[in-house]
């Protein structure tokens, strides 16, 4: 049967290739790659000739259809990212539906990732955490989809560009707190590396000075229980009024500040009007 190979990448080093991941790449009938020109250095580094489809987030409809079928008519597909594991946060996740819903099989052949490399590094607890990828580029979705995590116990790990970087900071200190710890990891495996652990207001701090370089991975520490005494009403209400001037009513903006504090909708709402 025809397969689809999901196949991880390096993050940067290309000694990080797994010989498994050259030897799938060279038996396949023709790769995925969500930008051919990245996935091209790579073939070239470890002298693979294998013809590619150009398949990402702006296409993957169109093109998925067209993998699937190839596969179908029995040829094998291997899917990669521009760095990594493909298919997390990634558009390859669609195409994998499509396979399963096609009764295709598929393998993976596992690669670096840099969510698990920054938390192994991180210096925060491992044994739980949770992968929230990159924020919306909207401030409302951006505030709420943060404010949904206030009370996130598990470590939260996320994705940023270098140029986002320091008004995300502000944006999560508003919410976790300027005493909550943060590992910065950047360029991982690469020249470059580094790896900075703070507090948010440290963070930020040290980002009025520095500037951002290199992609970035956020690995936050989470919340704990005693924090909630430090939380006061007019914290809360301050909470809701920040979601009220992005567009929310009142009544909606209680309640969801309710959620993520010791106080009723009621209380935050009465102080409000």
């Amino acid at each position: 049967m025809s397969t689809l190979f999901v196949v991880g990448t390096p993050i940067g080093n290309l000694q990080d290739m797994s010989v498994r991941a050259v030897e799938t790449l060279k038996s396949v009938d023709f790769i995925a790659a969500e930008d051919t020109r990245v996935t091209q250095k790579i073939l070239n580094h470890f002298d693979i000739q294998k013809p590619q489809v150009s398949y990402h987030e702006h296409n993957l409809r169109e093109r998925g259809e067209m993998i699937v079928s190839r596969i179908l008519s029995g040829e094998d597909c291997a899917i990669v990212s521009d760095a990594g594991m493909p298919c997390i946060s990634d558009p390859g996740e669609d195409l994998v539906k499509l396979c399963h819903n096609a009764g295709i099989k598929v393998t993976v052949i596992p690669g670096p990732s840099a969510v698990v490399s920054a938390l192994a590094i991180s210096g925060l607890d491992t044994k739980r955490f949770t992968f929230e990828g990159f924020l919306s580029t909207t401030k409302k979705n951006r505030k709420e989809h943060l404010i949904s995590l206030a009370k996130e116990t598990r470590t939260m790990i996320f994705y940023e560009a270098p140029h986002k970087l320091c008004s995300t900071l502000e944006d999560m200190r508003d919410i976790f707190g300027g005493d909550r710890k943060i590992s910065l990891c950047r360029e991982l495996t690469k020249i470059y590396e580094e790896v900075l652990r703070m507090t948010f207001d440290e963070a930020i701090e040290y980002y009025e000075t520095t500037k951002p370089k290199g992609e970035f991975v956020l690995v936050i520490e989470g919340y704990k229980q005693e924090e909630q005494e430090e939380i006061t009403l007019e914290d809360a209400i301050n909470m809701a009024r920040e979601l009220i001037e992005k567009g929310e009513k009142a009544t909606d903006a209680s309640k969801k500040i309710a959620k993520i504090t010791p106080f009723s909708k009621s209380d935050i709402y009465k102080s409000l009007i």
